[in-house]
């Protein structure tokens, strides 16, 4: 009998090992356009109105570039494995607002009644700031399951932030609405901020109290009625968007408030019902605040009948609001498209690249067409969300990116639907096109987030430990 040993050595090779592509060259290659775009919209802006190649063209190209750049490096060094497509998304809204708000800037109209100057400049000064807020987060969040212990700080936090405008001497009132606060002449949006405050807080409560709040009493024309003591925290969440509505006469933010909530509590407990009470309870407490609060009832009134508004405040003996009839005719005379950038005159809107007029903007300029890329865009940013939420290994993380791509979603929604006369007007901010610091920075750190949580759930598994039992093997032979 003779006897051969035989060594051989055990290799385990699974998906999870092999690992996915990181995707950063194609990030790369989609940041190229995200820059390029926007400068080839500035160098049109400029020929249209001054029949010449601007003289900031190569300081903003290279701004933008340098700014997206440093945003590309980060996400290549701190979260190789997040979603491709956001931050070039993100980019290229954020370089055709800045043009936009140039453009407008540029108006001979604004100039003449000081409402024009350098918003652009101060624009891309924020948006150098949300940058280096969205590197913070990447840098120093490095697992985004972290937040989850902050869950009723959070909602400590929001509080604080959802009423700092109505502190006296700080909170301050613009066009009507109360949701700024006055810091060293800035004017600040906490509610923008309380967003993604309150979508950390929503996660990590939902997380815990979702088989709870998924049991049904009984069934009800096809509906799983939720038990009592389970309507608790819906009922606190609308008596706060109400007050919010109430104190601070704003419907954006109490819609967008309210609606992440639902959102967010539909996705955790699978119950269609939730989606019918929200709606229910948001009809209901809107119709309330609008029967005895006049801001509210002006911003009706002026969605109802907005060539009567118009005409009444052209004629100074009433009418609260012409800019709902404008932005309905920069649409108009937009087609399908466009005028051309720098070539409309929806400057007549006045404040239109401080708010979110500045869509009807994008329509008379780039016509139906071009609204309908935007709205792409941001469809895009919103799927990609979800996906990451689709993705997320963790209960938490699936809320979370849940909750912050959908009232991404919401906000858009509500911006365009009052410009385009869907909806009463709210007064909130187009994300990453309008002017507006607080709505900038804040976005920016959105997109952050959901590229962290993108990265933990794209990362590819790690190999398991080999078995050292399997390393050696002897095999005997006659």
């Amino acid at each position: 009998m003779s006897s051969t040993t035989n060594t051989s050595t055990h290799h385990t090779s699974t998906i999870g090992a092999i690992g996915t592509p990181s995707r950063r060259n194609t990030e790369l290659a989609l940041l190229v356009f995200a820059v390029v775009i926007p400068v080839f919209a500035y160098a049109n802006v400029g020929l249209a109105i001054d029949d010449k190649v601007p003289a900031g063209l190569l300081s903003y190209g290279l701004g933008l570039g340098l700014l997206a750049g440093i945003g590309h490096l980060v996400v290549r060094k701190f979260a190789p494995y997040a979603d491709p497509l956001l931050l070039p998304l993100a980019t290229l809204l954020n370089g055709l607002g800045l043009v936009v708000i140039w453009r407008l800037d540029q108006s001979e109209l604004l100039q003449s009644i000081n409402q024009a100057g350098n918003a652009a400049s101060r624009q891309l000064l924020y948006t150098a700031m949300g940058i280096a807020l969205f590197i913070a987060v990447l840098i120093f969040l490095k697992d985004h399951r972290v937040l989850q212990r902050y869950t009723y700080i959070s909602m400590v936090g929001a509080l604080i932030l959802l009423l700092l405008p109505l502190v006296p001497g700080l909170g301050t009132s613009i066009y009507g609405a109360k949701i700024w606060i006055s810091v060293a002449g800035f004017s600040i949006q906490p509610g923008e901020f309380a967003k993604i405050v309150l979508a950390i807080f929503f996660a990590g409560y939902l997380m815990v109290k979702r088989d709870a709040l998924a049991l049904a009493s009984r069934r009800f024309m096809g509906l799983y009625l939720p038990r009592g003591r389970d309507l608790g925290p819906i009922l606190v969440v609308w008596f706060i968007s109400i007050l919010i509505l109430v104190f601070e006469t704003d419907l954006g933010t109490s819609l967008l408030f309210f609606g992440m909530f639902v959102i967010m509590l539909y996705v955790a407990t699978e119950r269609t019902s939730w989606i019918v009470f929200g709606l229910l309870m948001s009809g209901v407490g809107a119709v309330g605040v609008a029967s005895f609060e006049p801001h509210v009832q002006q911003r009706v009134q002026a969605w109802l009948d907005p060539m009567k508004e118009y005409t009444l405040s052209r004629q100074g003996v009433g009418g609260h609001s012409e800019q709902a009839m404008q932005a309905l005719w920069a649409f108009g005379s937009g087609g399908t498209l466009g005028t051309g950038l720098g070539q409309g005159h929806s400057d007549l809107i006045r404040f239109a690249a401080n708010s979110d007029f500045i869509l009807a903007t994008f329509g008379e300029e780039l016509g139906l067409a071009g609204v309908m890329a935007i709205l792409v865009i941001y469809a895009l940013i919103v799927e990609r969300g979800v996906r990451t939420a689709l993705a997320a290994r963790d209960p938490f993380g699936k809320l979370l990116a849940v909750g912050l791509s959908g009232a991404f979603a919401l906000q858009v929604f509500v911006v365009a639907g009052g410009v385009m006369g869907l909806i009463p007007l709210t007064g909130m901010t187009m994300p990453f096109l309008a002017s507006g610091g607080s709505a900038v920075i804040a976005n920016w750190a959105l997109i952050g987030i959901l590229l962290r949580i993108s990265d933990t759930a794209r990362r590819p598994a790690p190999a398991p430990a080999p078995n050292p039992d399997a390393e050696m093997t002897q095999v005997v032979r006659p």
